[in-house]
């Protein structure tokens, strides 16, 4: 026997329209690429998106084609989210972060029709213009008064022009709930990058459960200001998430440094905000040399990499912002585990609690997850023993665009690449990249447990942890640091920072200071590179 339930298909386009009709007069802010500060309202941007979507179908967008985006966080770019996939188009976010010939082979690969982007792009979109096989037009995000005069792009369109041409007069369609939504392509360090195409469905369900009280707790009185990109994994999903709660939207731009983004905080009252560690680094250092509170920030959402626990303790204990650490990937949407304590951890010493928020967290409903060993054996949760990270769910690929790479997933469930372990309260916690592991005499060393020690030591800017050859061990810790400017830190100090916090044969073997750790597009450590770099390194204790 079937229920009697209605079917409504779950579409991206309902978040708007509820937005629009229950949270109507709730602001959108958006610091523009221009420096200026623009405001709007659900109401005002749901009939923009409309008007959009009519401009799409005129630039002769059909069902299923994609659209591409060069673009900060903005409303604009926010407009796009839902003319896009709210007609039938796929949103394709590219990173401007990557290299304009990697920016060209993901484009063409995606096969976009036309493409979006804001003014400070214009030099990327001036070098591969010419080049693409299947754009057609591309669109200045911005006014006729500020279009560029530019020879390079051919069909070149303005935003507001098109917006102005049109009616707010455009019926969402309804279809299938499992059709393709939006495009992100992964951040690979070797080989081409591999796309992830998201349907309606998967990205309703993930908003709904990064909604939930224990994942990342978005509320009607919320203020939400998205430090992730909008062209990293849909800013994590809080531009469908804001839209589906109601919460007040500030969108940072370009402007990501850490005065720029502590002014926007206290100017806006931002109560939670989200980001990599990378950037929240920027943003203590300039509230720590300035003396600086957070009046209304009450909580963060770290991922993308591991959350250092000093960067944990320095939010808690000095700011009073609550950090969720989170872990996902653009294969999953991208969330699938929020450290959020259960009940009988809150009064646990501030030691063990923060030892708890170390970890990446509990699965959120809808994610399903175990451990393996070499022979895939599942391994138990007892947070000990480590293994193969394994993840299956409604909003997991379960194949790449066009089916790059073969058949990804063993036995129906998706391979992360990560080394964890799970303990009896369900918490996860990453101990390393299967690539990144240190394996010393036949025994395994993580190198997130050493980054994180490495950090808290006061003269730390950044650091990275990578393999070392030894002629006897095959492999040993080499720590990789960043100082703090005008800090004076030797080897032998770093080093003997570790005494009593690590088993000892874990401790680096040697310590190398640089001027800069290179960063991937998404903001995370690129320890390929750094293993090059130091391929020739020779170790003291070899």
């Amino acid at each position: 026997m079937l229920g009697s339930m209605m079917q409504q298909p779950l579409l991206i386009s309902s978040l708007l329209t509820h937005a629009e009709r229950h949270h109507g007069e709730q602001e959108v802010v958006s610091r523009r690429v221009e420096g200026d500060l623009h405001r709007t309202t659900y109401k005002h941007l749901a009939a923009r998106a409309r008007r959009m979507a009519n401009a799409l179908e005129r630039l002769g967008v059909r069902f299923g084609q994609r659209v591409g985006t060069l673009a900060w966080n903005g409303y604009r770019h926010m407009e796009l989210y839902y003319a896009a996939s709210g007609s039938g188009a796929v949103l394709h976010t590219l990173n401007p972060r990557l290299h304009p010939d990697q920016v060209v082979w993901i484009a063409d690969h995606a096969e976009d029709e036309v493409l979006f982007f804001d003014l400070s792009f214009l030099p990327l979109v001036e070098a591969i213009a010419g080049r693409t096989k299947t754009i057609k037009a591309f669109i200045a995000m911005t006014d006729r008064s500020r279009m560029p005069a530019s020879s390079a792009v051919p069909n070149l369109l303005c935003y507001e022009d098109l917006l102005e041409a049109e009616s707010d007069r455009f019926e969402w369609p309804v279809f299938d709930e499992n059709t393709a939504s939006s495009l992100c392509y992964t951040s690979g360090t070797t080989g081409h990058p591999k796309g992830a195409l998201y349907s309606h469905r998967s990205t309703l369900l993930h908003t709904f459960a990064s909604a939930l009280p224990d994942a990342l707790n978005w509320s009607a009185r919320d203020v939400i200001l998205p430090v992730v990109p909008m062209f990293h994994v849909n800013a994590w999903g809080l531009p469908y998430a804001a839209c589906m709660v109601g919460a007040k939207l500030v969108f940072p731009g370009p402007f990501l440094d850490g005065k720029s983004l502590h002014d926007l905080f206290e100017a806006e009252g931002v109560t939670v905000s989200a980001g990599v560690p990378t950037v929240w680094q920027g943003l203590l250092a300039h509230v720590e040399a300035n003396n600086l509170r957070f009046r209304t920030m009450r909580r963060t959402i770290i991922g993308g990499s591991a959350c250092p626990p000093a960067m944990v303790q320095a939010f808690q204990d000095r700011y009073d912002v609550q950090v969720l650490h989170a872990w996902g990937m653009t294969e999953l949407s991208p969330l699938g585990t929020v450290c959020t304590l259960k009940a009988h951890q809150l009064g646990l010493p501030p030691g063990q609690r923060l030892a708890i928020q170390a970890k990446q967290g509990r699965a959120v409903f809808g994610i399903d997850m175990k451990i393996v060993d070499d022979e895939g054996r599942e391994l138990p949760h007892d947070g000990k023993q480590s293994g193969e990270l394994l993840v299956r769910g409604p909003w997991v690929i379960r194949e790449y665009f066009r089916g790059e790479g073969g058949d990804p997933l063993v036995n129906g469930w998706f391979p992360t690449g990560d080394v964890a372990t799970i303990d009896a309260d369900g918490f996860m916690q990453i101990t390393d990249r299967s690539k990144d592991v240190i394996k010393s005499g036949g025994e395994w060393i993580g190198s997130i447990d050493l980054e994180n020690i490495a950090m808290a030591h006061p003269s730390v800017a950044m650091a990275a942890c990578i393999a070392a050859h030894h002629p006897k061990w095959d492999e040993r810790p080499l720590l990789v640091v960043v100082k703090k400017p005008g800090a004076e830190l030797t080897r032998s100090d770093l080093i003997a920072f570790y005494e009593g916090k690590i088993a000892r044969w874990w401790t680096p073997d040697d310590v190398v200071f640089v001027d800069a750790i290179p960063l991937g597009a998404t903001g995370k450590m690129q320890k390929n590179k750094l293993r090059e770099q130091f391929r020739e390194h020779r170790l003291p204790s070899a």
